[in-house]
This record gives structure tokens, sequence and C-alpha cells, in this order.
């Protein structure tokens, strides 16, 4: 990017590119109300909000088609448990939601098994089907080394997912600077890098942490990667303060991801 992005800029692309997320284990059908209502701000709509898939008809039903309804599969263990992940995959489906959030076995990779995490990815994204996109979260914070992330994002570059993502957000460590550098790097010289996004998901809670993330996307992939067909935050606290941010009533000056 030629330019560094004033707070203003990154907050309102942060609110464009976010999923906006609600994956507590007592969510309720009122928690689920509150999240779609709160989805639709006063500065513009987020791009999608993200729930279990239990919960993909009803935000399906509150939401306008602009708003893209994601859920997650295989989450948030990420074991090697195909019929879960195809199980999960097809309810999502049928409930009419258009984005699989999947977890890759990130612990079966690292264990060598990486034609079983092939095949695990390729029968999740045929379940998918040609109208839901997918995102595989390949949890880059328990991946040990900057190579395992680089194989797990082609992994799912190679199975043909339209995002990599970071992290659960359940885990010690979620999204980080290092990981994202080279998931961006992975994407960026993959033959389907000028199409496939990245998503940022876990620990991302101000403008300034989205802000360096947004910068160094651009840096790796391109100005045109900014986009909700690209990039994308997972984060349930972040939209507080990209509200602040346009607002006018302060510009977040607090990161954690520098």
């Amino acid at each position: 990017m030629s330019k560094t992005l004033s707070p203003q800029d990154a907050a309102r692309l942060a609110l464009q590119c976010l999923d906006l997320t609600s994956l507590n284990t007592g969510d309720t059908s009122a928690d689920i109300d509150a999240l779609c209502q709160r989805a639709q701000t006063p500065f513009g709509p987020v791009a999608a909000v993200c729930v279990w898939p239990r919960f993909v008809a009803q935000a399906r039903a509150a939401l306008p088609r602009t708003i893209q309804v994601a859920a997650v599969a295989n989450f948030p263990a990420g074991a090697l448990d195909i019929a879960l992940a195809l199980a999960d995959t097809r309810a999502i489906v049928k409930a009419g939601g258009n984005e699989v959030d999947v977890v890759l076995p990130y612990r079966a990779l690292m264990q060598g098994q990486a034609t079983s995490c092939a095949d695990f990815l390729a029968q999740v994204r045929a379940a998918c089907g040609p109208q839901v996109a997918l995102k595989v979260i390949i949890e880059s914070g328990e991946l040990a080394t900057p190579e395992l992330i680089a194989q797990a994002t082609r992994l799912a570059l190679d199975a043909g997912a339209d995002f990599v993502k970071t992290s659960t957000g359940k885990t010690k460590v979620s999204a980080t600077p290092e990981a994202a550098e080279m998931m961006l790097r992975t994407i960026a010289a993959h033959p389907r890098g000028a199409t496939a996004g990245f998503k940022a998901s876990g620990g991302i809670r101000s403008v300034a942490d989205a802000q360096a993330y947004l910068q160094q996307a651009a840096g790796i992939l391109g100005d045109g990667a900014l986009v909700p067909q690209r990039f994308r935050f997972g984060a349930s606290g972040l939209l507080n303060d990209i509200e602040t941010v346009l607002s006018g009533k302060a510009a977040s000056a607090n990161t954690s991801a520098y």
C-alpha cells in the first residue's frame, strides 16, 4: 500500500470486511437476534455474521441478503473427523448458510498426515457445493513452524478454499503478524493467489489491530485485496472500536498486533 491508512479509513474497511462472530457455548436464540441487529450498524453492514450451525436458519431469516451467514464446522477441536465435518457442512448448506468455516485437522497435519488432511478438505469442499464459500481455519497459533503454516495454507488452497483463516480464537495463541505474513506470502505464491482470500481471527479487538493486518495484506496481495471477497476479520469485540472511531469520538491507539 502506497500510503498508511488513516484510522477512519481502516475502520471503514474493517467494518466492510468484518465477520461479526458469536461462538459461545451457551449462545441462545436471543443472542443471535441481538447479533443480527448489531450487524446492521449506523455506519453500514458488516460482511457476515458467524454462528454455530444450529443458528444458521435463524440468522439467515433475520438478515438482509447483503450480509452473509457463515457457520463453523469441525469446531473448535479440529479433529480428523470427516463425519462430523460433513454433518456440520451439510447442515449449514441445508439451512441456507453462505459460508462454511471448517477447522483443518491441524494436529493430524503436525503428525505428518498431510494426505488425510487433503482428503478431508476435498470432501468438505465438495459438500459445500459451488454456491457456498469455504474458509479453512488452520489454527496457526498451534502449528509449530512457519513451514507447517505454509503447508496448511497450501493444502487449503489446493482443496479449493476461498479463504485461509488463522484461528478459531479458542486456543492460547490466535492471529499473529508473523503467521499472517507466512499465510499471505503463501497465498500470493499460489496459482489461485489472485483470487483467494485471507481471514485474521482471534484477539483482534481494536481498529489499530485491524489496521496493521490491512496494511500487511495490502503490501503482499495488493490494495485490491482489501475487499470482503478477499479479506475478512473474525471478531466479536472489534465492532465496538470501529463504531467509536467512525463516530469521531476517538481514534484507536491500542494495538496488540505489532
